[in-house]
């Protein structure tokens, strides 16, 4: 992987910068850009990096990590270009930011990778989908996803249902919380106190998600395991289909996805 340069000292960029150390990167292999002295300088200080300018980061690193804002990415490739070597890397975090967009601004045959993260990186469970460019070699590839995986798991899959993942995973994380929120708030409704309510809810969200993932079973199954004959939970189940919250969960994702595939075609 030699030099990483992370461009754009953000949340998710400090997200990466400190996934890559936990997972033993040496701090002297990584580099990071950042225009804000007072923010460089507690890069610096927490975590021992070097912080360059754009053109100096491009110029040191065989693995260049984009993780600006899509409004700033054109100003930055047009930077960096004249700095990108054949055999580096150019891996985009930026959402609606197409291979094509930065493959048509940097070095004829430049090696590029598109990525949608998510925000669950922070605690080092990130959900992030990897669509190799044109011109990416199957270590390229590799070498992507060994950075990704500092900070949670890595699927690979076509370009064009990039879209689709940042309407599932990329936004995922804000549903659950919307749900977590409208579950604590009933819980205070029927009385229970604002503190026990956000336990038991985050609790039985953490513990749901835990057997879906160890049991391997569909959650089809677990729903039905929990739901008995004339019970409470079938009563809940009854207002939930009837309000038609399947059916408005398919609908909001359908608009993510839309939204997605309007900001990289205006990204073009």
């Amino acid at each position: 992987m030699g030099t990483v340069a992370i461009f754009g000292a953000g949340v998710m960029g400090e997200t990466l910068l400190s996934g890559l150390l936990r997972s033993g990167r040496s701090a002297a292999e990584l580099v990071v850009t950042e225009r804000r002295p007072d923010r460089a300088a507690e890069l610096t200080a927490k975590y021992g990096v070097r912080v360059l300018e754009n053109a100096e980061a491009a110029e040191a690193a065989e693995t260049l990590v984009l993780v600006v804002k899509p409004q700033d990415m054109g100003a930055l490739v047009a930077e960096i270009a004249p700095h990108v070597h054949p055999g580096n890397v150019v891996v985009s975090l930026a959402a609606g930011i197409t291979s094509d967009y930065l493959e048509s601004r940097l070095p004829e045959g430049s090696s590029v990778i598109r990525v949608m993260p998510n925000t669950p990186a922070l605690v080092d469970e990130g959900m992030a989908a990897i669509s190799p460019g044109k011109h990416c070699t199957t270590e390229h590839l590799a070498v992507a996803a060994e950075l990704l995986r500092s900070c949670g798991k890595v699927v690979e899959v076509p370009e064009k249902l990039q879209d689709a993942v940042t309407a599932i995973s990329g936004s995922g994380p804000a549903y659950i919380f919307y749900v977590v929120e409208a579950m604590i708030e009933a819980g205070v409704v029927l009385g229970m106190p604002r503190t026990t309510a956000t336990e038991l809810v985050v609790q039985t969200l953490y513990g749901a998600a835990t057997m879906i993932k160890e049991t391997g079973q569909h959650p089809t199954v677990l729903r039905e395991q929990v739901t008995s004959p004339g019970g409470t939970t079938a009563a809940a189940l009854r207002q939930l289909d009837d309000h038609k919250v399947r059916a408005a969960f398919i609908t909001a994702m359908e608009a993510a996805a839309a939204r997605s595939h309007e900001l990289a075609s205006g990204a073009e």
